[in-house]
C-alpha cells in the first residue's frame, strides 16, 4: 500500500512525465516520425489518466491542503492554481477530440485540434508541478 503522504510527490511526478511525453511527441511529429509520436501521445494520455486516479484517491482520503503562506506568495499560488484548474478541466475533452481525429486518420482536423490541445495540456502539466513545489517545498 502506498502511504497517503507519498501521493503529492507521485502526482507531481506524473504531471512531469506527462509534460515530457508531450514534448517528446511534439519533437517526433516535427521530425515526421509518426509511430514514436503516437506512442508518446498515447502514453501521455495513460499517464494523465493515472494522475487523475491518484489525485482523486488522495483528495478523497486526505481532503484539501491549505496553502500555508500569505502575501504575494499566496496571490501567486492562487493565480496559478485557478488557471491550472480551469484549464485542467478542458484537457480530457480536448485530448479526446484530438485523439478521435487521429483514430479516424483525419490528419488535417487532428493537427488543428492538436495545435489547441498541446499548449493547454503542456501548461497544465507544468503548472501541476509548480503547484506541488509551491505547496510542499516553499
Amino acid at each position: 500500500m502506498i502511504p497517503l503522504e507519498a501521493f503529492p510527490a507521485i502526482n507531481a511526478s506524473l504531471n512531469a512525465a506527462s509534460g515530457v511525453l508531450l514534448m517528446m511527441g511534439l519533437i517526433f511529429i516535427k521530425k515526421g516520425r509518426r509511430e514514436p509520436h503516437k506512442i508518446c501521445m498515447l502514453c501521455a494520455c495513460g499517464v494523465s489518466l493515472l494522475f487523475l486516479s491518484c489525485y482523486l484517491y488522495y483528495h478523497f482520503h486526505h481532503g484539501t491542503t491549505r496553502f500555508p503562506h500569505g502575501g504575494i506568495l499566496r496571490t501567486a499560488y492562487f493565480t496559478v492554481l485557478l488557471s491550472h484548474t480551469a484549464l485542467a478541466a478542458t484537457v480530457p475533452v480536448l485530448a479526446g477530440i484530438t485523439l478521435r481525429q487521429a483514430a479516424k486518420q483525419d490528419w488535417e482536423r487532428h493537427k488543428t485540434w492538436a495545435r489547441r490541445t498541446f499548449p493547454i495540456w503542456m501548461y497544465v502539466s507544468v503548472t501541476g508541478v509548480i503547484i506541488y513545489l509551491m505547496l510542499y517545498h516553499l
